[in-house]
């Protein structure tokens, strides 16, 4: 990953858990040069030290890039000690949950460059989806490069509003736990019709990850590929006649579910 911006000026994590660790380790997988990356973390881990990044050390005046990573609690804290970067070139580039630019704003200053983004958990193994949205400050160019960071860890998307972030967060950010849960609940039901536990367990993650790549790597939709498995009469028709019922079925389900993480997304936004 070549940055002529990042290698001048460098970049800075703020934070480095389990999110930052994995976009991190992209970026070096990618070939950013660890002496370009700044990183401030109260307990650096054991990998981290590692790498040959800048643990804790003095960063410089004015990094190209800040992505922060800190948990939304400690943002309160964190983020003033960097508001001598704010109102310049430096991008604010935030993961962090249910913080709206607003606060980077006013924290920073209004001009700053802020572009905020919403992964998800399979970004630990490269396998997540992000979306991104930017302040008129970030511009084009500004969520270029937050794509380009964030791109090390899956899929980007951008919105056209930062109201969108809500939505997001209820269909990707908090869906891998619907599948997880789903994963459980499959198991569970496969017990119930006589399998060993194990089996069980074992039949419905795989069940799971399977379908999520072949609907991924093909090019039918996820309703063609559906119409595909359903014979007639047969045994799947027998269950989605349950799980798409209009009332009690999968679409009336999650589109409650989804709405319910929305809204709290939305309380939390608003402190």
């Amino acid at each position: 990953m070549q940055n002529s911006r990042i290698a001048r000026h460098g970049l800075v994590l703020l934070g480095c858990g389990k999110m930052g660790s994995a976009m991190l380790e992209g970026w070096l997988g990618r070939g950013l040069p660890a002496a370009s990356v700044w990183v401030q973390d109260p307990y650096p881990s054991d990998w981290l030290k590692t790498t040959g990044v800048h643990i804790n050390a003095d960063l410089p005046s004015e990094p190209a890039i800040v992505l922060v990573a800190v948990k939304p609690q400690m943002m309160a804290d964190a983020l003033p000690t960097l508001k001598q970067m704010g109102n310049g070139k430096t991008l604010f580039v935030s993961v962090a949950a249910g913080t709206p630019i607003a606060f980077f704003e006013q924290t920073l200053g209004e001009k700053t460059p802020v572009v905020r983004a919403m992964p998800n958990t399979p970004a630990a193994i490269s396998q997540g989806i992000t979306a991104i949205v930017g302040n008129p400050h970030a511009g084009p160019d500004g969520l270029d490069e937050a794509e380009m960071l964030l791109s090390a860890v899956g899929q980007v998307v951008r919105l056209t509003e930062e109201a969108q972030i809500d939505a997001v967060t209820g269909v990707s950010g908090s869906g891998p736990a619907y599948v997880f849960h789903m994963i459980e609940a499959m198991a569970a039901a496969g017990v119930a019709q006589g399998l060993p536990e194990a089996m069980a367990m074992q039949l419905a993650q795989a069940t799971v990850a399977g379908a999520g790549a072949l609907a991924l790597q093909s090019d039918e939709s996820a309703s063609q590929l559906r119409v595909n498995v359903t014979s007639p009469n047969g045994t799947t028709q027998a269950a989605l006649e349950v799980l798409m019922d209009d009332k009690d079925g999968f679409p009336a389900l999650l589109r409650r579910a989804v709405a319910a993480a929305a809204d709290r997304s939305r309380e939390l936004a608003r402190g």
